[in-house]
């Protein structure tokens, strides 16, 4: 098998796959796994991904041990002294002659394998020595990469270009963007942490990197199209300013839409960038159609039921939430104890009848919470803990009820900034949430939660009113909170995640001095508060954003 008619079949097998043909892409890829790096790569890669969908402990097994035997397959194809094993010549003119096609493209897939096995490494485990080790494979492949790169420079002259060497190219530009990209988005402290062993991350080289992949004809193209999908459609959202670029990720989706109308993975991500234009009703549609294009892989299932439970949540129509939300708490594997509270949170929401025609119990539910916690490379996951903290609410024989509880949760997954993209329906949250803050006011006693719940909703209806225009009033409101300050005795992110959301309102309103200092107030001066890291990764992209706008002309 040359290296030729592996990229040939591994084409052929990417084909089945957006065709949502999972297990006849694994059986076309297995045969020659062990054999050729490219199938080795392409059969380990899919299992991977299952695992990270499933989260299921065998798969994490599976998919670790088959990375082992794709690593292994690689390293047969490597030149034996490889460039990284001699650091101290790096790539000179004379190493580049030396090495074969073959030698170039096993250095790519081994730096590519090494990277998911990372990946699944800090799913898997939660002891601190792997956390190591796989912060050490993560620095191999990133020298790999480097060194490829600096490859692909000194050959970028050669006539002799054929069709290989542009597989190759491709595999140089998936690594070396996502990896810049990745860096990009980690905030200071994070990233201090690596840079002593040597990594720093540019976005705009990441993203550059990223799209030549992305425009390109080779294998990883559409690897490069979904780490800038996925950028655009949720890590900007979740750890960004919630300014996503919407149109790249609609023309970078466009052609596969085309090629594979039916494709779920295709679908899906169509799906998530009508959401994100605030096309819900369409979006609820096309993930329907996503859920009835295959049956194989029922984790795509799982995330269009997630998509779909906000879907509701942002229209308010919540017996649909409830009904998606208790399809995930019976199904999905990833996290039982967010499912679990967003159902309840959910049911919180509910007028009394309704609720009763559930036949649920939001009390027992509250309190499952706990107990369904995970822990991932040790740490347990920020979103859960926060929702554990919530719950302990109705952990006592007298339970306090929590107020707007779906609401709080759409904050955390920075939701108000896609259902901001609707008037309609932002003003519906804003009835809510006025009718919500008069009846705590007109409560004749209060309980120790009341000047957290009044908080919470300042910054709710704060966000409300500035995704409507009405911006003095927004600040008013977050101003409320960062005066209660003292006050606030268990909800201590209101604070910081107040003062940021104040920085961006004065951003908006081009007040760029007052916006750094706010934010940055938020960055310095609060620590061991819920979600930190969340809004740290916020902070990073804001201020980012801010410094490197020029100021605005006189």
């Amino acid at each position: 098998m040359d290296l030729k008619c592996a990229l040939e079949e591994c084409s052929m097998a990417l084909n089945l796959f957006l065709n949502n043909k999972f297990s006849e892409a694994l059986e076309l890829l297995r045969p020659w796994s062990k054999d050729s790096m490219y199938h080795a790569l392409g059969y380990s890669t899919i299992l991977v991904m299952q695992a990270a969908m499933t989260f299921e402990q065998q798969d994490i097994q599976m998919g670790i041990s088959t990375m082992k035997d794709a690593l292994q397959t690689c390293q047969r194809f490597r030149k034996r002294n490889t460039v990284v094993e001699s650091l101290s010549n790096l790539v000179s003119k004379q190493t580049v002659d030396q090495l074969s096609e073959e030698e170039m493209h096993a250095e790519i897939c081994y730096a590519e394998c090494l990277l998911q096995k990372a990946a699944l490494t800090f799913v898997q485990d939660e002891n601190m020595i792997n956390f190591i080790k796989g912060g050490l494979k993560i620095r191999t492949s990133y020298q790999i990469y480097k060194e490829c790169h600096q490859v692909l420079q000194m050959t970028q002259g050669n006539k002799s270009k054929n069709e290989t060497y542009y597989q190759f190219e491709g595999g140089v530009k998936l690594g070396i963007g996502a990896f810049n990209l990745m860096l990009s988005l980690l905030p200071g402290r994070i990233l201090r942490l690596l840079e002593f062993i040597g990594f720093s991350g540019n976005r705009e080289l990441g993203l550059s990197q990223l799209r030549e992949g992305a425009s390109g004809n080779s294998l990883r193209a559409i690897l490069c199209t979904f780490t800038l999908l996925v950028y655009h459609t949720y890590v900007s959202l979740i750890l960004g300013t919630g300014e996503a670029n919407i149109q790249e990720a609609d023309s970078l989706l466009e052609p596969y839409l085309q090629k594979f109308p039916n494709g779920s993975i295709i679908l899906f991500y169509a799906a998530r960038i009508d959401i994100l234009k605030g096309n819900f009703e369409k979006a609820q549609l096309r993930f329907q159609d996503c859920i009835a294009a295959q049956q194989e892989w029922k984790q795509i299932h799982h995330l269009c039921y997630w998509e779909l439970m906000w879907c509701y949540t942002f229209q308010q129509d919540w017996l649909q939430a409830y009904r998606y939300a208790d399809l995930l708490s019976k199904e999905s594997r990833w996290s039982k104890a967010i499912y679990v509270f967003q159902k309840a949170a959910i049911l919180a929401m509910l007028p009394e009848d309704d609720l009763k025609s559930t036949g649920e119990d939001i009390v027992s539910l509250f309190r499952q919470v706990d107990g369904l916690k995970q822990r991932i490379a040790g740490k347990s996951i920020p979103t859960e803990k926060f929702a554990v903290r919530k719950a302990r609410r109705y952990t006592c024989p007298q339970p306090v009820k929590l107020i707007l509880p779906a609401l709080e949760m759409m904050y955390v997954w920075n939701g108000f900034a896609i259902v901001g993209k609707r008037a309609d329906l932002t003003e519906n949250l804003l009835v809510t949430i006025e009718k919500e803050e008069t009846a705590l006011q007109n409560e004749t006693n209060h309980n120790e939660y009341y000047v957290d719940d009044v908080c919470m909703l300042q910054l709710l209806k704060g966000l409300c009113l500035k995704h409507l225009g009405r911006l003095m009033q927004a600040e008013l409101c977050f101003s409320k909170v960062i005066q209660s300050e003292k006050q606030i005795k268990y909800d201590s992110y209101l604070v910081p995640f107040t003062l940021y959301e104040l920085g961006l309102l004065y951003k908006q309103q081009d007040e760029r001095e007052k916006a750094i200092r706010y934010i940055e107030t938020a960055k310095n001066n609060y620590k061991d508060y819920s979600m930190e890291s969340r809004l740290h990764f916020r902070i990073h992209a804001a201020l980012d954003s801010l410094r490197v706008s020029p100021a605005s002309t006189p």
